[in-house]
């Protein structure tokens, strides 16, 4: 009996593609408790939304320094073990936040927090380029638009998972628990990595390193679909994140304790989950780009409505539902950016757009910090949105190619 086209078989079948799923549920699991959990922890020991924002800061300077040289490392030498180094550096970190909240170091604990998210900064910068070259080696590209629908649905379902769990492991438990289960995830990711058997290309020719990062930034910056969609997403994610403020809103407007957190914090997820889930059966083919930013302008609509209510649930839906517009939008921008990325440069490209979106996420935390402390938490919040959708804007006005976008012209 023939066997079904590639483009019809589901990318599940694939063991190699499954233990790559189980990586991304893993590391992001574990990322994601340590960043409910040390925000928490941050607030209760400072009561400041400065400090909350600095926690951004923290991660984003190594995270922005080494991004560049972790995409060049990941084309010319083995993808699959930087993914375990950097595994193995979360997990070192999380056990160091254990102590920390167990009073088990001398010293600040502030400082010891900000020293330990600087080094899982410096992991993160591995973690995606590492992921994105996997990516296109255990699936043949007929699968590309499904295997990153699967992969955001695993994603968005571990960033669903992960506050969740860490605000109940902090309510139920204590900080330091909370931690330690991050650790041990950290390790099971490195362990399902390790089990990934995969035919890696030969190692690149020696190319000197300057030269191959500048190749990449060339490529990017000279491609208005890739960088038009890397740049929408940045600038709303800078402006319009409500996330690191979440800890604030929920102890003085929402006045919940950490579960509440948690919940807040996985909200969004939700929604990209339901997103994700959807696409991965019924990939968006027709007016990507127009959908692409229709996406982004309703996430700033829902962080506007949110900074406006004082309901907690009303809060939560509206967080789900910006959380459905955003899954559109990584899902989308995910695609094209595997569909469009030569095999040889798929690290070097990967980091690039982790600096766009990454460093917008840690980023936006300082930027909201700063603004809820200068204009107040709510107008910040408000404000934010409101740059969201006028970034929407001079998008769909400046990049052209980005917006008539069909995903069927590029397979």
């Amino acid at each position: 009996m023939n066997s079904l086209p590639i483009q019809l078989t589901s990318p599940l079948r694939n063991r190699g593609f499954l233990k790559l799923l189980a990586f991304r549920l893993q590391i992001v699991l574990a990322y994601q408790i340590m960043a409910v959990v040390v925000g928490w922890h941050v607030y209760q020991l400072t009561r400041d939304p400065l400090a909350l924002g600095l926690i951004g800061l923290a991660e984003v300077i190594p995270y922005f320094c080494c991004a560049l040289f972790a995409g060049y490392a990941v084309d010319h030498h083995s993808r699959r073990m930087f993914g375990v180094l950097a595994s193995a550096v979360v997990g070192l970190n999380a056990w160091v936040l254990a102590a920390v909240a167990g009073g088990w170091l001398p010293g600040h604990p502030s400082a010891w927090i900000y020293a330990s998210i600087a080094c899982v900064g410096l992991a993160r910068a591995f973690i995606g380029p590492s992921f994105s070259a996997l990516f296109a080696l255990v699936l043949p590209r007929e699968q590309y638009a499904r295997g990153a629908g699967m992969g955001s649905s695993v994603f968005q379902l571990a960033v669903v998972l992960g506050p969740a769990l860490g605000g109940a492991l902090v309510g139920w438990a204590s900080i330091a628990v909370a931690y330690a289960a991050a650790a041990l995830l950290a390790a099971c990711a490195a362990v399902s990595l390790l089990l990934l058997q995969v035919a890696e290309p030969p190692p690149a020719e020696t190319v000197p390193v300057f030269s191959s990062i500048r190749e990449g930034l060339r490529f990017v910056f000279g491609n208005q679909i890739i960088l038009g969609a890397q740049a929408l997403d940045m600038f709303a994610v800078l402006f319009g994140g409500a996330v690191a403020m979440l800890p604030m809103f929920v102890h003085d407007v929402f006045h919940y304790g950490p579960q509440g957190l948690g919940m807040l914090r996985a909200a969004p997820a939700v929604g990209a989950l339901i997103t994700g889930v959807i696409l991965a059966r019924h990939p968006i083919n027709l007016h990507a780009g127009r959908l692409l930013l229709t996406a982004v302008a309703g996430f700033g609509t829902c962080i506007i409505l949110f900074a406006l209510t004082t309901s907690f649930w009303v809060a939560a839906l509206l967080l789900v539902l910006s959380g459905i517009f955003d899954g559109v939008s990584i899902v989308l921008r995910t695609t094209i950016l595997q569909l469009m990325t030569p095999d040889a440069m798929r690290g070097r490209v990967s980091a690039i757009n982790g600096i766009f979106i990454g460093s917008s996420n840690e980023l936006g935390a300082f930027e909201s910090g700063v603004a809820a402390r200068l204009m107040g938490l709510v107008p910040s919040v408000v404000f934010g949105g409101l740059m969201t959708l006028t970034v929407v804007a001079a998008t769909a006005r400046l990049a052209p190619g980005l917006r008539k976008l069909d995903l069927q012209q590029l397979h």
